[in-house]
């Protein structure tokens, strides 16, 4: 049986490294906040955070059960397979109850059975991915190659960009990097972040890279979906 560990779905991917801000407004997952502050040092203080699938995050009304869409139980089908950890670095508890928290992401891993319904908020039973070796030759030689494509790429995209201003040397960081500010779908996101290793994203974002750099070329404009530029910013 893999890990159980509680699950917060967000209209957004996150990646290891990168860091993700949240107001927790909603009861339930108040909940898994004060729940994981109250953890001892020994114990990570980190929930999964998985992406919804898209329609599924803007839902409202009732279902059949007269439960509003925030009360609902997820269902599998309405989320991605492989999240990432978001471990609590900052908890700001305001008069009201709700927190403003500051996450930065962990590890990787496959959602493999929503949990029972036991605690308010999600859990899910989870398998983790394998880390990533850094010294890997391929992800060296790629590393230049894609760091090359990301300056021409923001350059175009955004003159003014200080998002290189300090270049991580890892390879492993720096495809976390480009994945999470490149302005890709959530597929393509979602695809990045379940690459079997380092050397494999590094390639496609290689190709992404090239692929957006040449549309921005001739026509100033990314190829993101409709669909995707509509998806409301996730508030909790």
């Amino acid at each position: 049986m893999g890990a159980i560990i509680p699950v917060f779905p967000l209209g957004t991917v996150l990646f290891p490294g990168l860091v993700l801000p949240l107001h927790i407004f909603e009861e339930r997952y108040r909940t898994l906040v004060r729940d994981l502050v109250a953890t001892t040092d020994d114990e990570p203080h980190e929930f999964g955070v998985v992406t919804l699938r898209y329609g599924w995050e803007v839902a409202t009304g009732e279902d059949d059960t007269g439960r509003t869409a925030d009360e609902a139980p997820i269902t599998p089908e309405q989320l991605y397979a492989v999240g990432c950890t978001a471990e609590l670095r900052q908890v700001t508890e305001l008069p009201d109850g709700r927190f403003d928290v500051v996450t930065v992401g962990r590890r990787r891993f496959r959602v493999v059975a929503i949990g029972a319904d036991t605690h308010p908020y999600l859990t899910a039973e989870v398998e983790w991915l394998p880390d990533e070796e850094s010294g890997d030759p391929v992800s060296a030689l790629l590393a230049p190659r894609v760091l090359t494509a990301f300056r021409t790429y923001l350059d175009l995209l955004r003159p003014d960009s200080e998002v290189l201003d300090q270049v991580p040397d890892d390879p492993t960081v720096l495809s976390h990097l480009v994945a999470a500010t490149a302005q890709l779908t959530t597929e393509e996101r979602q695809e990045l972040l379940g690459a079997p290793d380092t050397a494999t994203r590094l390639r496609t974002e290689l190709r992404l890279l090239n692929r957006e750099a040449g549309l921005l070329a001739k026509v100033r404009a990314v190829p993101v979906p409709l669909s995707d530029l509509a998806r409301p910013v996730s508030p909790n």
